[in-house]
């Protein structure tokens, strides 16, 4: 493969589009380059952002208080908006695209979602506070954070979940709610097929009551706390082992032991190698990187350069359908500037895939059957149209097109490009054509 594709693919499939110049300075060392930003900050800035706990406690005070919900709702937008707004602009004019490339990867492993309206203040507060500050540390750390948040807490109801025999649960007649337990199980950690029963959901839900949000009356409100007197007492046994009666550090072992589980190793090595390989990535690669999870105790950094040293990533360029939300990223990445907020919520509502709504929390698909249809395909090029027609400056496509991809495109697209009647239309074309729209 020539150095300038190697290059193409590592702006592209671990990053979203190389910037202007950006190919020249990966040049001939692209797993390097790679490598190199997992060794620094993100270049991501929340600037006046609000803290979940600030927000949630808004939420709560607008239950009590009818008369705050309209505030609130104006509030609850501006913040949404704000969330997109930095989110896209550190993933378009940053330097550590690898960075938030690994950020939406683990924010969508951990999915919280809009769809939930409850939980609509806060789903980016998540990604900023549980996910983000962990994405080359340890799995355990990000699992932890992720149960722990008040966004995945009220998401799935863990919240409401009493231990049928605790004080609480006695006196209010009230019970297990199994939600976080079973996603834990089957999303989170495990897998599907990753070998526990029905029995292990429970018995993971009941090791989970007591973990809930501090209300009002209890400040500071909002915030991840563990009630001993909604804690269903007893042991519990869980994937064979039994987990003596401990309060909230039951939760902690449960957890602990979960991440060093080999088919959470397997599970999330799946999932890493059909992002970053194919969609259905080799099995052989799929066991190397799940042996570096396991032998590195989940360092995510180590797991990270496992899949950088897979040759099947660096094999076969444009393999994955970018998703919408990559998509818009990457064309306004080529030219350099940033939407509004509100027009890139449009955009990737119209590309059936808003930001922070996951239609459940087994998150956004990451298979190519997921978005090409024939009215994806419509509604794509009709965006890459659009998207052309509304920039200010339209820069020249030719040059978009060499700082995007150097010699890797096919000659009839770079034909097509530099033959359009304007500069639009040939930046429509670019950004439509297939290779656009693959990484």
């Amino acid at each position: 493969m020539s150095t300038s594709m190697a290059a193409v693919i590592a702006a592209t499939r671990f990053g979203f589009a190389p910037k202007p110049g950006e190919l020249a300075h990966i040049g001939g060392d692209p797993r390097g380059w790679v490598a190199a930003q997992l060794d620094r900050r993100s270049d991501f800035a929340s600037g006046s952002l609000p803290p979940s706990p600030e927000t949630v406690a808004a939420m709560l005070e607008a239950r009590r208080d009818k008369e705050e919900k309209p505030q609130l709702k104006e509030r609850l937008k501006a913040t949404y908006l704000g969330e997109i707004d930095a989110r896209m602009r550190t993933a378009i004019l940053g330097d550590t695209p690898v960075l938030e490339r690994l950020t939406q990867f683990w924010s969508n492993h951990f999915t919280v979602s809009g769809m939930r309206p409850f939980v609509r203040g806060v789903t980016g507060a998540f990604e900023r506070e549980a996910i983000r500050p962990h994405v080359t540390g340890r799995f355990l750390d990000m699992l932890m954070a992720a149960t722990q948040h008040p966004t995945m807490l009220l998401y799935l109801d863990n919240a409401q979940s009493f231990g049928p025999d605790s004080p609480a649960g006695r006196r209010q007649n009230k019970g297990i709610n199994e939600n976080l337990g079973r996603e834990l199980l089957e999303l989170h950690t495990l897998g599907v097929d990753g070998g526990y029963t029905q029995a292990d959901v429970e018995a993971l839900a009941r090791i989970l009551t007591g973990w809930t949000v501090a209300p009002l009356r209890d400040p500071p409100a909002g915030r991840f706390r563990f009630f001993p007197q909604i804690h269903e007492p007893g042991d519990k046994r869980l994937l064979g082992r039994t987990y003596p009666e401990g309060g909230m550090e039951e939760g902690v072992a449960a957890l602990r032991d979960l991440a060093a589980h080999p088919a959470t190793a397997r599970h999330i090595a799946t999932q890493l190698a059909r992002h970053f390989i194919s969609d259905t990535p080799p099995a052989d690669a799929v066991e190397r990187i799940a042996r570096t999870f396991r032998n590195t105790g989940g360092d995510l950094k180590q797991v990270t350069l496992a899949v950088l040293r897979e040759d099947a990533v660096w094999r076969e360029p444009f393999a994955k359908v970018r998703t919408p939300t990559e998509l818009v990223i990457s064309a306004y990445r080529a030219v350099g500037t940033v939407p509004e907020p509100g027009l890139a919520f449009m955009a990737l509502k119209k590309l059936d895939q808003p930001p922070f709504f996951a239609p459940s929390p087994a998150g956004w698909p990451d298979v190519a059957s997921a978005w090409v249809s024939p009215e994806s395909v419509v509604r794509r090029t009709e965006w890459c149209q659009t998207f052309a027609e509304r920039l200010a400056d339209s820069p020249d496509p030719v040059e978009v097109m060499a700082n995007s991809f150097g010699e890797a495109l096919p000659e009839d697209v770079q034909r097509a490009v530099k033959r359009a009647p304007d500069k639009r239309a040939g930046l429509a074309l670019l950004i439509a054509s297939p290779q656009f729209q693959r990484r």
